[in-house]
Parts: C-alpha cells; sequence; structure tokens
C-alpha cells in the first residue's frame, strides 16, 4: 500500500545567506521521502497554502510576515501544523553607524517561533550538546563541535530544549552585545502552540560570494557551516520525518 502523501511547503529566501544552496539542500532531503511533495515559496503570502499543508520548512533572514499572515501561522499552528524553522528565520538585521542591530519590531512572529536572534560572535568552532537524550529528534546525535554562527536569542515563552550550546561574553560589532546573564544557549527547541508545534533549529549557516550585498558587493569568502557536519543533516532528516509522521 502507497505511504499516504504528505504536502510540504517551503519558504526559502532572504538576505546575508546562500539561500539557493540551503533551498536545494533541503530539497534534496525531502526528495528521499517519496511521498512528500513540496510547495517552494519566496515569502509567507501563500497562507492559505500554508495553512493547507501538512507541514512547513523555512529557511530565511531578514524575512518579516505581515501582521495578517502572522496571524495566520498563528493559526495554522494552533490547528496542528507543525514548522520545521531553520537558522535565520528567526532574525530581523540593520546594519547602522553604531553596529549591526536585530531590532524588536515583529513580537508577535517572534512569539510564535519562540525567541528572536539577537547577535553571534565571530563565526568559530564551538560545542553542540544534547539536553532531551531521549527525544526521537536528538536521540543518539550525541555532542560535536561545528564551525557555524552560534547564535544569541532572546527566548520567548515556554519551550522544550532539545539541544544547546555555553557562551557567556560579548559580541563585539553588534548593538546587543552583553550576553553574560547565562551560558545555555538553545540550538534546538519545541515551542508548542495549540495542537501545533515549531521545531527551531538555529545552525545551518551558509554564504557565497555574492550574498552580502548591499552591504559589499562581493564577500571573499564561502562558508558552509554545519551543512559539512553528517550531524547537521541527521537532524535535518530526522526533524522533516518527525514533521511528516506525527
Amino acid at each position: 500500500m502507497a505511504d499516504k502523501k504528505i504536502n510540504a511547503y517551503m519558504v526559502a529566501a532572504g538576505m546575508y545567506h546562500d539561500i539557493d544552496y540551503a533551498r536545494l539542500e533541503l530539497l534534496k532531503l525531502l526528495a528521499e521521502h517519496e511521498n512528500i511533495r513540496t510547495k517552494v515559496a519566496c515569502d509567507f503570502s501563500d497562507i492559505e497554502g500554508i495553512q493547507a499543508s501538512d507541514f512547513l520548512i523555512t529557511y530565511t533572514c531578514n524575512l518579516i510576515p505581515s501582521e495578517e499572515e502572522q496571524k495566520g501561522l498563528r493559526e495554522y499552528l494552533a490547528n496542528g501544523g507543525k514548522w520545521f524553522a531553520l537558522h535565520g528565520t528567526n532574525s530581523i538585521l540593520e546594519f547602522t553607524a553604531d553596529g549591526v542591530d536585530a531590532p524588536e519590531t515583529a513580537p508577535e512572529f517572534m512569539d510564535v517561533l519562540g525567541g528572536q536572534f539577537m547577535a553571534h560572535p565571530p563565526i568559530q568552532p564551538f560545542t553542540v550538546k544534547t539536553e532531551a537524550h531521549d527525544h526521537e529528534l536528538v536521540k543518539g546525535v550525541g555532542e560535536f563541535d561545528t564551525d557555524d554562527e552560534q547564535y544569541l536569542c532572546k527566548m520567548h515563552g515556554e519551550h522544550e530544549l532539545l539541544m544547546y550550546s555555553e557562551f557567556t561574553g560579548t559580541c563585539d560589532g553588534w548593538i546587543n552585545s552583553d550576553f553574560n546573564n547565562e551560558d545555555k544557549r538553545a540550538i534546538y527547541y519545541i515551542k508548542k502552540t495549540g495542537d501545533g508545534e515549531v521545531l527551531y533549529l538555529n545552525l545551518g549557516h551558509c554564504r557565497g560570494h555574492y550574498d552580502m550585498e548591499p552591504v559589499v558587493d562581493y564577500y571573499p569568502e564561502i562558508e558552509r557551516g554545519s551543512w559539512e557536519k553528517p550531524q547537521y543533516y541527521e537532524l535535518l532528516r530526522r526533524g522533516i520525518r518527525y514533521c511528516a509522521e506525527n
């Protein structure tokens, strides 16, 4: 008997990242499931399409839905939708004379996601640790080192912490620069809304030569972050399966 068809909806768009690379890699993972059919969009405007899907997956940065779209996303979750949110989905960035700001101008959106990106230290190796050792999304993945943007976020509401990293100190060049209040930083968590839930995994930075426009025309480095780690692909595969099967 054929598996039931699962409708996935992907939003992959935004700034300062190699969205093409992330989109392609995610489509490859979704295509490992013959019963998953994926619609791809560059924003959240098709709320009816999102609400008709079995799960939503997003890889974005600086892409903020309108107030009406935010309302639709909350309704989608409240009615049992699953949302696999990746990396910069919770990011709002403004480059100012005083540094890079992460303004809190979309509180409803960030409340639904469970947190807002505030800053990150320079890209450098850090260790990802497991909190919920028996949860199917992370069980057996184990502790691993990655070379990624270490997200430092302002958390909103209750969430189930799955994985974390540790950081205390300051982030030079950012408006929000002081992170000495705690050391455990969420890497992967679940935020429930009604009958649905957001799975937020903030690893996955990637950037190519032309992805920092208009800040700079040409970025000298190719950055792939956790996309070079087998553990990251395992987390992505499990997240997709969890959203498709639950």
